[in-house]
């Protein structure tokens, strides 16, 4: 119990902590606004009454966490999955090109990775531009790869998935190159002298001392592979998926929307990385790499 407690509570704390400054800055930044209206009308108010109507606007400049939840119960819980109001919808359209990119990102991570280690031409000529790629900025590509695919009627599911995948393979293709050197040098000479073929090194030795690696990576790739599906959805104009729903929540000034897709997002990435990281724990162990 006291372990339990003792890992919950650093959390808890932070949590509360940032609830706190959260609430703090609703206030501060809703206030001017709401003073405004109570001149207008003329109402006298008092402290408390600012507090409660600051965490009560339709569209607050920050809305308050409980605004949020409030929201999120509403467009989870009481709306049906096929409801276009229903952020379980738009989650699982945004889930799917997640999911689509961060498979085609770590298979051509891993791809390049081993080209990399196994060539000594290909780390000399293909490293220095996988690093120069991710230089470019994703909203300034994001709409071109959209232009380019659907002049080639290509549209839908992929153009956002290859988005994920442009972002999504980098870390990837760096996790498994790390992974495929890390093997100890002796252990590299040992083979050697047994004759072991270079399949057979990259089989028995490589791959397997690179599958933390790569599971420390596909952590990385997972979320941000959730970020290039969002992106994507951006310049399309979509009406479906969590980007409309923060495109939607832009255009009518709906902050509590935008909030809401937000940290539904973000709720989705952590389970995306406990996923993998149950897989990695699952894998390492039966391994022998891991307790």
């Amino acid at each position: 119990m006291n372990a339990a407690v003792a890992r919950v509570f650093p959390i808890a704390t932070v949590v509360a902590a940032i609830m706190i400054v959260w609430y703090g800055f609703t206030v501060y930044l809703n206030a001017p606004w709401q003073i405004e209206r109570y001149e207008k009308a003329g109402i006298e108010w008092q402290m408390e009454d600012l507090v409660r109507d600051t965490m009560a606007l339709d569209r607050p400049i920050l809305p308050a966490p409980h605004q949020i939840a409030i929201e999120i119960w509403q467009t989870t819980v009481e709306k049906k999955i096929t409801s276009k109001r229903s952020l379980i919808y738009h989650g699982g359209i945004t889930l799917s090109s997640t999911l689509l990119g961060f498979l085609m990102g770590t298979v051509l991570g891993i791809g390049l990775a081993v080209s990399i280690v196994e060539n000594r031409a290909m780390d000399k000529s293909l490293m220095p531009w996988i690093i120069t790629s991710q230089t470019i900025p994703i909203l300034a590509i994001a709409p071109m790869i959209i232009v380019v695919l659907n002049s080639v009627g290509l549209t839908g599911l992929l153009p956002k998935a290859l988005i994920s995948t442009y972002l999504s393979f980098f870390p990837v293709v760096v996790g498994m190159v790390k992974g495929l050197r890390s093997p100890d040098p002796m252990h590299i000479d040992l083979m050697r002298t047994y004759k072991a073929s270079r399949m057979q090194l990259f089989w028995k030795l490589r791959l397997p001392a690179s599958v933390p690696f790569l599971f420390a990576s596909m952590k990385v790739a997972i979320a941000i592979s959730l970020v290039g599906a969002i992106v994507g959805e951006l310049p399309t104009g979509a009406i479906a998926g969590l980007g409309a729903r923060l495109l939607a929540g832009s255009y009518y000034g709906q902050t509590i929307q935008i909030w809401s897709a937000l940290i539904s997002a973000a709720c989705m990435a952590a389970i995306l990385i406990s996923i993998v990281g149950l897989i990695s724990h699952i894998t390492l162990k039966r391994m022998g790499l891991q307790q």
